[in-house]
């Protein structure tokens, strides 16, 4: 019997309606797993941004139910919420959101404030973390003594200090240049090679083809999903890919 993996992050039939009757998700069904390096692609006010919010537990959905390590988040209080948060995911933003105030050390270390992590253990947990995005050598500069890319590096090691589940990297090449962007994505595609999962929303398409899966989102919908589309042309896959996709189908 074939074992299949809980998801690391379940949204089911999801939607977001807004006073006046404003829909930004309508009946929205995604499921990511361990390992995954997927694109959350979409034009501006297609829906992306209203996902990722519910996906990272910042807003709630009017309906439907977002899952977590197979618990469902909507049902949980706001301290529960807060702590589940703070252990199973992380954030990487466009405009990088460090303190100017902070050394890149110590930015670093703020993304361990809500995972219980004993303050003695926090610097050497972010020069690690550090490490792995290739700036051990920056650790004492402070946010204006580094590039945008640089910058957006130290919220990458952030984003990844306490080991999440799931990274959901929001427009994160956006705010850089050419070269320091491709640099950006080729370190997130490392990261995932070491068994980092991640959720990159953007609008660019040309970053969006570059990753192994690709769900496109317009109007609210999800119009396009590269993993169901490939379920669906393996002899098993044929005929369940419209249930899988959350999009309906004929019986």
């Amino acid at each position: 019997m074939t074992v299949v993996p809980t998801p690391v992050l379940s949204v089911r039939d999801a939607a977001v309606r807004y006073a006046g009757g404003v829909s930004a998700l309508a009946g929205v069904s995604l499921e990511i797993h361990s390992g995954e390096l997927l694109a959350i692609v979409g034009p501006s006010g297609s829906g992306k941004s209203t996902l990722l919010n519910i996906m990272g537990t910042l807003d709630r959905p009017t309906s439907g139910t977002v899952v977590i390590g197979g618990q469902d988040v909507t049902t949980l209080p706001d301290r529960q919420l807060s702590a589940l948060r703070g252990r199973w995911l992380g954030f990487v933003f466009q405009q990088f959101h460090l303190s100017e105030g902070l050394t890149a050390t110590e930015n670093v270390t703020t993304g361990l404030l809500y995972a219980g992590v004993p303050r003695r253990q926090r610097s050497p947990l972010a020069l690690t973390a550090l490490e792995r995005v290739g700036l051990a050598h920056r650790a004492g500069h402070l946010p204006h003594q580094l590039s945008g890319g640089e910058r957006q590096r130290v919220a990458i090691a952030r984003a990844l200090v306490h080991e999440p589940t799931l990274v959901l990297a929001d427009e994160p090449t956006g705010a850089l240049d050419t070269a320091n962007g491709r640099a950006v994505l080729e370190l997130l595609t490392q990261l995932n090679a070491e068994g980092t999962t991640i959720a990159l929303i953007t609008h660019d398409r040309d970053i969006a083809a570059q990753l192994p899966r690709r769900v496109e989102i317009q109007d609210g919908r999800i119009v396009r999903d590269t993993a169901i589309t490939a379920a669906a042309d393996t002899p098993l896959g044929k005929g369940t890919a419209a249930a899988a996709s959350g999009t309906g189908g004929a019986p």
